[in-house]
């Protein structure tokens, strides 16, 4: 970790972000004499990214923090192609409207994590509509596409994947990779960008983009990835029994986003410190080596550092202090709450309505393992009802989803 001379590989190395580089001594010098620009791609398929881009984010953040320009570059363009990486079906096609109104949530977001200003080193957003939706055909295929060999593409983990479980690969999406490599060379061209980032999937068409610029520029250009980010039980990061863990509050509220961390596995605390906050890394030392109920210390502090850079400091600590009254047991003001407007509900329903569960069978199997409870008593079965009768006595009634998901049930009428 410390053999390297810039502050910005030498952060990522302690902090567990990198996994591959393609020339690590020329990057890091590069980085340790100048400003560089660096970018990453984020297509607009919703109008919110959710946690498992936070990896991304954090690379672009820390790219700033250590002098250097970051720059988002949003794929208005490819948005409309779609990329197969990971993927084993064509993505839906969006509209212009659509996509356009996906990039201004997600704009959002990067203006929580990074500086956009004027000053050396702000970041900038860019679209890469703006020259793809340009392009003429065959000019792209005289002057791009003879780069690319089919047999290389062929053996690509976007393409081979696909090929392999015998799913269907559109020559659409197959064009995918030679627009990002483009990309790359067109923010050589326009911004004097030099660095590519992205998660491990990315590697193949990082490559290509790096030997694009070479072959039609004669310029070195770099890349880096991320791993991708598992559980320490191997589950995907960021996905729950309710979906996904989103980054706009419109799409999840900071005290679900808190909840979210707070639920950390005890085996990812330190490595989750290093990633998702800013904490030094002596203090994130101290907190990991923490054993027993102590560990929960250290997940509070990481679920409230984590909601602080995503939704503020103000947020954070009301989602702290509203998570602290309910594991109390005092008022949950602030937890999310349905409102009943009917004579009786069925405690299923009430638990997909506040996304507790994903569906209604996924309630059903966490009233029959016992884990739910109205005002700390166990639902007796998935039958079970909430009825307007049920609360006369002070309007409210506490819905308890295991130990840390809490949500509330409100009369119509009822005050907090």
């Amino acid at each position: 970790m410390d053999h390297y001379k810039s502050d910005f590989l030498r952060t990522l190395a302690e902090r567990g972000f990198l996994h591959q580089v393609t020339d690590a001594a020329a990057l890091d010098a590069a980085a340790d004499a100048g400003r560089l620009t660096g970018y990453i791609g984020f297509d607009a398929t919703a109008d919110s990214l959710h946690v498992g881009s936070l990896v991304q984010i954090m690379l672009l953040r820390h790219l700033q923090r250590s002098g250097h320009r970051p720059l988002v570059l949003m794929g208005g363009g490819t948005t409309k192609i779609g990329d197969p990486s990971g993927r084993d079906e064509t993505r839906q096609l969006l509209s212009d409207d659509r996509i356009d109104a996906n990039i201004a949530g997600i704009r959002r977001i990067f203006d929580r994590f990074l500086r956009f200003d004027d000053a050396p080193g702000g970041a900038i957003m860019a679209n890469n509509d703006a020259w793809l939706s340009e392009l003429k055909y065959i000019p792209l295929l005289r002057d791009v596409g003879r780069h690319f060999t089919i047999n290389r593409m062929l053996t690509m983990d976007s393409v081979k994947l696909r090929l392999e479980r015998e799913q269907p690969l559109t020559f659409l999406e197959f064009n995918y990779m030679i627009l990002q490599g483009y990309d790359f060379v067109e923010l050589n061209g326009r911004y004097g960008c030099t660095l590519q980032m992205g998660g491990s999937d990315q590697w193949g068409n990082i490559v290509q983009g790096v030997e694009l610029g070479r072959r039609m520029r004669d310029v070195q250009l770099f890349g880096v990835t991320s791993p991708l980010i598992a559980t320490a039980s191997g589950a995907k990061m960021g996905k729950t029994a309710s979906g996904a863990v989103w980054l706009n509050a419109e799409r999840l509220s900071p005290y679900d986003y808190w909840q979210f961390w707070r639920n950390t596995e005890d085996g990812d605390v330190g490595r989750f410190l290093r990633m998702f906050t800013e904490l030094p890394i002596a203090e994130i030392a101290r907190l990991e080596a923490l054993a027993g109920a102590e560990i929960n210390t250290a997940k509070e502090i990481l679920a409230t550092e984590a909601t602080g850079l995503c939704h503020g400091e103000a947020a954070a600590a009301d989602a702290a202090a509203t998570a602290s009254r309910a594991f109390a047991g005092g008022a949950a003001q602030g937890l999310p709450t349905y409102t009943l407007e009917q004579e009786a509900i069925a405690v299923i329903d009430v638990i997909v309505a506040l996304g507790m569960a994903a569906s209604k069978s996924d309630a059903r199997r966490l009233i029959e393992q016992g884990g739910v409870k109205l005002d700390d008593q166990v639902v007796a079965g998935p039958t079970a009802r909430v009825a307007a009768s049920d609360l006369e006595s002070n309007g409210t009634i506490r819905l308890s989803v295991g130990k840390k998901r809490h949500g509330l049930i409100r009369r119509s009428g009822a005050r907090s």
